[in-house]
């Protein structure tokens, strides 16, 4: 085939009017794709800050630093901690989300609250949780015996005491669970927790079926908000250790984020 024949080929009308209808759902789909990007804003993310601590206020600041937005959706008591400011926050410190992101901020509130305690009896220790962070209360003590069923609720007990379901008591208090352990399945792995805030460190222990050991303060650490800011600069065990579940890591804590290791 000649230069002529590839011409009249490329010429004819149904050939024309083939190629024009592929670069035109080409020009299409390129369109798409750009409009879909700066729809989502896909694969631009940022980080969520630590709001611990702050008032709502200064989490607005570093809210809009962040490029993310906060709204409070709950309020607990915690004695020890100042009035108003934020206890607990959904997404956690650290995760990446999308820009413009709503955070959802639990902050402590101005007088105490009761709440009805959950029959957390048969759960799962990941339920358990749930329900309790629902009811704005929290996990205290992991407490393991010997049971075919493991990480399952057998008891559940407030200031050393079985509490029954139904039972009031005040918005914040940690609920100590007695879980079971099979003799298979007793090991848990010790998660890294140096560079995390106090209260997500103990998260992070939790869900990992640990508990906290001693807890080390530095010596700038002087009241229950200085604990709430501090950041784990030490673990004893060590992460990726392999542990019986239950057992208690001590955490060393400072104000100082240059004791922090990099690695």
């Amino acid at each position: 085939m000649d230069f002529n024949d590839i011409k009249r080929v490329l010429t004819h009308w149904i050939t024309r009017n083939v190629l024009l209808a592929v670069l035109f759902f080409v020009v299409l789909g390129v369109v798409a794709n750009v409009f879909l990007a700066l729809l989502t804003r896909h694969g631009e993310t940022v980080t969520v800050p630590d709001f611990t601590n702050m008032t709502v206020q200064q989490a607005s600041a570093a809210a809009s630093e962040a490029d993310v937005r906060i709204k409070v959706t709950d309020s607990i008591f915690v004695r020890r901690l100042e009035k108003g400011v934020v206890y607990r926050q959904t997404p956690k410190a650290g995760e990446a989300v999308k820009k413009k992101r709503h955070i959802s901020l639990t902050i402590n509130s101005i007088v105490p609250q009761t709440v009805f305690m959950p029959n957390l009896v048969g759960c799962s220790l990941i339920e358990a949780k749930a329900e309790l962070t629902n009811k704005g209360l929290s996990v205290g003590r992991l407490q393991y015996v010997d049971d075919i069923a493991t990480n399952v609720v057998l008891k559940q007990f407030s200031s050393g005491r079985s509490i029954a379901p139904g039972t009031k008591i005040i918005s914040g208090s940690e609920i100590d669970l007695q879980l079971g352990r099979s003799h298979d399945n007793d090991k848990a792995v010790v998660p890294k927790v140096t560079g995390l805030r106090y209260t997500r460190a103990l998260d992070v222990l939790t869900d990992n079926s640990l508990n906290r050991g001693k807890t080390i303060f530095d010596k700038d650490i002087r009241t229950y908000a200085d604990s709430v800011s501090a950041v784990v600069w030490r673990q004893d065990p060590v992460s990726s250790e392999s542990v019986t579940m239950g057992t208690g890591v001590t955490l060393y804590l400072t104000l100082d984020t240059s004791k922090v290791p990099q690695k």
